[in-house]
């Protein structure tokens, strides 16, 4: 079976109120005097303004809600601040200024023992290092977290031998992380950062130190688990492949300012500067391009017999079309017909290169 999310993709929310976690003029600046040189530019300092105040601006006036159940993708290039900005919303990184709301409270006005037991009991987190204790087994590594909670011994084993089960490592609960794989220590710091059943999941480039053959099951393994779990996830790349995979949006940052958020179809049909338009231009576009995207109108004719979803994305369906000697209909959610594709339109999208018509 295809890995790929089966489920609908998570409506994007409207604003903060429908949000599980969203932020708002999140700043982070390295430097001394940074509060007040960002309120003598009226909050809202230029890349130039804050280099000749001799700051870095590692986040620059992020904004983004993200819904419960999504797949939310910070994609950017080394150094275009994705990884100090998921630090901010745990607050491991303290921001300069804004706010980060997550279940209506605001958790740059949290106490520190607030913020601890959110972080305890509502987040869970997988970065690129494993972070694994060597001196734990499996079993041990996984209900670390639990044992932090308070939680009894018994029950923690338990929950951490449902995770290990979960995750496919059933069988080595009493191995150490010096006998595992790569990939099978990454789903180790899976299993954990999952036993304390997080609100939120937040993951910063936990695949790319994986072989790329590992990190391709990674990816089929994460998708698994979500299909099953349906967390609220912030998930860091610098891999377009790797995004366009996984999300539902894509926040696309340079300079440590979030250029465009939108699904993966959006961002390589509509980009919103020459930056994102580049930075998509090798991405084939029948991984992207959904059946809905280039359908034409029935226009009163009946729909044919064979049909495809109006989400399922070209590279899925193209052998069909192509073969067919008619074009096929374009379903929804509910199966009425709403379009057909052609041929023609299939054969356009797997042979035209972004601004190589």
């Amino acid at each position: 079976m295809d890995p790929r999310k089966t489920r609908p993709p998570a409506a994007p929310p409207t604003g903060q109120a429908d949000a599980k976690i969203s932020c708002e003029g999140v700043w982070k600046l390295f430097g001394n005097n940074a509060e007040r040189v960002l309120a003598e530019h009226g909050g809202k300092p230029t890349f130039d303004q804050l280099a000749e105040a001799g700051l870095i601006g590692a986040v620059r006036d992020a904004r983004f809600a993200v819904a419960e159940g999504e797949i939310f993708v910070i994609m950017g290039l080394s150094g275009s601040g994705k990884s100090t900005l998921v630090r901010c919303l745990s607050r491991l990184i303290e921001p300069t200024a804004g706010s980060v709301v997550f279940e209506g409270q605001d958790l740059l006005k949290a106490s520190e023992r607030e913020l601890i037991e959110i972080r305890r009991h509502k987040m869970g987190m997988v970065f690129q290092n494993f972070a694994l204790l060597p001196h734990l087994t499996v079993l041990g590594n996984v209900a670390f977290p639990l044992g932090v909670q308070g939680v009894d011994r018994a029950s923690r084993e338990r929950r951490a031998r449902e995770m290990i089960e979960l995750v496919g490592l059933k069988g080595r609960e009493s191995y150490y992380p010096r006998e595992l794989s790569g990939g099978q220590q990454q789903r180790v710091g899976i299993a954990r950062s999952l036993a304390i059943e997080p609100e939120v999941w937040f993951l910063d480039e936990p695949f790319s130190a994986l072989d790329p053959l590992i990190r391709r099951e990674m990816q089929d393994e994460f998708l698994r688990l979500q299909n099953v779990l349906e967390k609220t996830i912030v998930f860091i790349t610098h891999d377009f492949d790797e995004a366009i995979r996984l999300a539902d949006r894509i926040a696309i940052m340079k300079d440590g300012a979030i250029i465009q958020i939108g699904t993966p179809e959006e961002l390589v049909t509509n980009p919103a500067t020459d930056y994102v338009a580049e930075f998509t231009r090798e991405i084939p576009r029948a991984k992207v391009l959904s059946a809905r995207a280039v359908m034409v109108p029935l226009d009163g004719a009946p729909a044919p017999a064979e049909s495809v979803p109006a989400e399922a994305k070209i590279e899925d369906f193209a052998a069909r079309v192509v073969d067919a000697d008619a074009p096929l209909a374009v379903t929804d959610a509910d199966g009425a017909a709403i379009g057909l594709i052609t041929r023609a339109a299939v054969l356009d999208v797997l042979v035209r290169r972004e601004g190589r018509e």
